[in-house]
């Protein structure tokens, strides 16, 4: 090695940020290895690296004692004071046995060092940097697929989307550029590992983030999600001030901003509803676009049953009991539903209008 080579463990520095001191001490200790691989040595030795030129010298370490038993460990007090008279029993003597061609070892270990040290920082920065972007959304190409998986390009990482992290009514194709949602990053030995899921209701809340400026600035806040995905979900938003509306500002002019969301989501079904710290209110909300005559709350079980007008009764529950389960994915309570009739009440008027502070796509 020379001096080239340690201009370019600086350049290395300053590109990659990898300590120049720390790639000299892994160089260090891979040469020690290389040493007795290639000389067949037992001995205890250190490799000392020349910051400025960047020569290299094999010392060997020898522990001064009385009678030597180990020449290849041990020098005797003799020996050693004829070295230095300052020497002492047990203290360490270092003679160098630096090889003629040792620097063509020491070039080619250097080199297999640092190129494995610049894979490891490389991997460590793109997984610092996506650790914190855990929870996250972020926008991605679909390369290829196996049996179980996507493999989709981020830019400097390669991320993962399971086959059951994806939605029952989509299908990608090869350059599909996608949103997904990261749900697990990960240290291996191969490098970061990025898990992504285009299910999770995560991935509905950061898209309503994205498209509705009044929640990223917090004047919209969303409460609840409840989601099928590929089918259908629900979402409970809330504003404290009482001249916003949640509901209009997630919809946004003429639907443009749930639609948006709807298309990315492949044609899945939202239901914007408006949060309450009433339970009765709440509940009554999160059965849109059903119609509801009374909430009727059982603290003690967490039930809430229900009665809606028997017009109104296959809407609330939904096909297969779809809407009826989100709703009480969103509110967090069982919910029992009766129509008038079931419940003993005379039928009320039929009316076809959606209950208001609600909307549904």
């Amino acid at each position: 090695m020379n001096t080239d080579f340690m201009d370019a463990l600086e350049q290395l520095e300053k590109e990659k940020g990898i300590s120049k001191e720390i790639l000299i001490e892994a160089i260090e200790a891979a040469l020690i290895s290389g040493y007795k691989r290639n000389f067949n040595s037992a001995q205890n030795v250190r490799v000392d690296i020349n910051r400025i030129s960047g020569n290299v010298r094999v010392f060997a370490r020898k522990t001064v004692v009385e009678e030597v038993a180990d020449s290849r460990l041990e020098i005797s007090l003799d020996a050693a004071k004829q070295i230095s008279p300052a020497y002492q029993l047990q203290d360490i003597v270092e003679i160098e046995v630096t090889p003629r061609d040792f620097g063509r070892i020491a070039a080619q270990t250097a080199k297999q060092v640092v190129t494995q040290r610049i894979r490891e920082a490389e991997r460590g920065l793109i997984y610092e940097a996506f650790v914190d972007r855990e929870e996250d959304i972020v926008t991605g190409v679909v390369q290829r697929h196996d049996a179980s998986k996507y493999f989709v390009d981020l830019g400097k990482v390669e991320a993962l989307l399971p086959f059951h992290e994806v939605m029952p009514t989509e299908h990608f194709k090869h350059n599909d550029r996608i949103k997904a949602y990261i749900t697990k990053v990960e240290r291996t030995t191969k490098g970061p590992q990025i898990v992504l899921s285009r299910t999770h209701p995560g991935l509905l809340k950061r898209l309503f983030e994205l498209e509705v400026p009044e929640i990223y600035d917090g004047v919209v806040e969303i409460k609840s999600v409840a989601r099928e995905a590929g089918y259908r979900s629900k979402i409970a938003v809330y504003a404290k001030n009482p001249d916003v509306d949640p509901v209009g500002a997630c919809v946004g002019p003429k639907g443009v901003r749930v639609q948006t969301i709807v298309n990315e989501l492949r044609g899945e079904k939202i239901d914007i509803v408006k949060w309450n710290d009433e339970i009765e209110m709440f509940v009554a909300n999160a059965l849109s676009p059903a119609k509801v005559v009374k909430v009727e709350i059982l603290e003690d079980e967490k039930v809430a049953r229900v009665i809606v007008p028997d017009y109104q009764l296959s809407l609330a529950i939904g096909k297969e009991g779809q809407n009826a389960r989100l709703a009480a994915k969103l509110t967090n309570w069982k919910i029992d539903i009766k129509s008038e009739s079931q419940a003993g009440l005379e039928p009320s008027t039929r009316l076809d209008d959606v209950a208001d502070d609600q909307f549904e796509l």
